[in-house]
């Protein structure tokens, strides 16, 4: 990430106007309750070099603004309307998240308007026909054992201006959009079409990515689970492997354009061999390939265990014609599936006996209840979320970064991707894990 080229202003959050109301949250009964102001900052970038070389420049270090209650909010809550919309794939904790924002709404600010949009950004289009969800107490306490959400969800663009108007005709307030990076472009859209009408209405992001590769999102919620899932497919691919001459496990993980999911589980459950991402090159043919590399495998161990992420070698696929799905992404081809038909066609001509299971898990574990560790990273992200959505701030996402829960603008995260480092600390280790070396042969 560049760093150098973020100043100050840039990290600034946007607010609907000041904000006068005392919070609900100041009761007697909240004894100690540790508010928080916009002037208290996490650091972007912690580096002590860096730091000092900013401020021996004599410029502020750049910062975000601490996520956390506000002594005095923006909106009243007895008048207020609240709307949430869970967009496009599904992943663990997006029930989490809806509970944890309807019973903080409901319970600490009194909020008791609240409304579900139903299938993603559909529900605001009126030709679709799909009802509002009433979300009360009631309705949201026993959801954190269900997967998926409760609110359903749709891929695919809509049309900003309609959705604004239903969002104007309803008298929504305070909006929480839940959601990847095809859903955060579109809220700030959303939000661009709101400030252009001068409407007062909040705009509020929180980040849904199983694969972790929102940009300024250290760790996205359903990643703890995706990895958990993720860990007994590729032990149970050990165990197959081991159980025949010759095994092989092959496990696709989700991984579109990062690799965070299949680097992340390989080191979890150190019984894998090769792991494939997109951000680094391998090769198939040839004596520094693959599929050689494997034949050493074999001949040395017997067995071996390969986790592929899904966006991991499209190279291979060059001369397929391109296809988009409803969201505008391009279709990915199965790299599972070609590396399964490869390695098969790979022993045969070798005449070489092989025994392969391929194992994908992605829409199981997209679909399964966040584990412990992801229920209670929600629960933070949702309850931040209502902190700075009824303080009147708006176009920004809910972010874990340092350590920290902070704010984001829209605009530094929306379009971006972040990455696997291939030189950074994550991928060298895979690297000394699987012993796998670089999969590619001299130029």
């Amino acid at each position: 990430m560049d760093f150098d080229t973020l100043q100050p202003d840039d990290t600034r959050i946007p607010s609907l106007g000041p904000s006068r109301i005392p919070s609900p949250l100041c009761r007697p009964d909240c004894h100690g309750l540790y508010f928080v102001t916009d002037n208290d900052r996490a650091l972007v970038h912690v580096d002590p070099a860096y730091v000092e070389s900013v401020i021996h420049a004599g410029k502020q270090p750049v910062s975000f603004e601490v996520a956390g209650p506000r002594e005095t909010i923006y909106f009243d809550p007895s008048k207020l309307l609240c709307a949430l919309v869970t967009c496009g794939g599904l992943c663990p904790g997006l029930n989490d998240i809806i509970r944890a924002i309807v019973l903080e709404l409901y319970y600490h600010y009194r909020v008791n308007k609240i409304y579900g949009i139903r299938y993603g950004l559909q529900g605001f289009i009126p030709k679709y026909g799909h009802d509002l969800l009433d979300l009360t107490p009631q309705r949201v306490t026993s959801i954190l054992d269900m997967g998926g959400s409760i609110l359903g969800s749709s891929r695919g663009p809509q049309d900003i201006d309609e959705i604004v108007d239903s969002i104007e005709r309803m008298n929504i307030g305070l909006l929480f959009m839940i959601g990847g990076d095809g859903t955060l472009m579109a809220a700030s859209r959303i939000a661009d079409v709101i400030a252009e009408r001068g409407l007062k209405i909040s705009v509020v992001g929180i980040p849904k990515t199983i694969d972790n590769d929102i940009y300024m999102v250290a760790r996205s919620f359903g990643f703890d689970t995706a990895v958990d899932v993720a860990t007994k497919a590729i032990k149970g691919a050990h165990n197959e492997a081991q159980g025949y001459p010759n095994g092989i496990g092959l496990i696709k993980l989700m991984g579109r354009h990062s690799g965070f999911i299949a680097a992340t589980a390989a080191l979890a459950q150190q019984d894998v061999n090769y792991v494939l991402i997109p951000e680094v090159d391998f090769d198939l043919e040839g004596p520094g390939g693959l599929l050689a590399s494997l034949e050493r495998r074999l001949e040395q161990r017997r067995h071996a265990v390969i986790v592929v992420a899904e966006g991991a070698g499209q190279k291979f696929f060059t001369g397929d014609r391109v296809e988009y799905d409803a969201s505008g992404n391009v279709r990915l081809n199965d790299i599972g599936l070609f590396l399964k038909d490869k390695i098969f066609a790979y022993f045969k001509a070798r005449d070489i006996e092989i025994n392969l299971k391929y194992i994908d898990p992605s829409y199981m574990i997209r679909s399964l209840p966040a584990n412990a560790n992801d229920s209670v990273f929600c629960g933070f992200l949702g309850r931040d979320a209502v902190h700075a959505g009824m303080a009147g701030k708006t176009r920004f996402l809910i972010s874990h970064w340092n350590n920290h829960f902070v704010h984001v603008p829209m605009a530094l995260a929306a379009g971006k991707r972040k990455k696997v480092n291939p030189h950074g600390k994550l991928w060298r280790t895979v690297l000394e894990s699987t012993g796998q070396g670089a999969l590619k042969n001299e130029e």
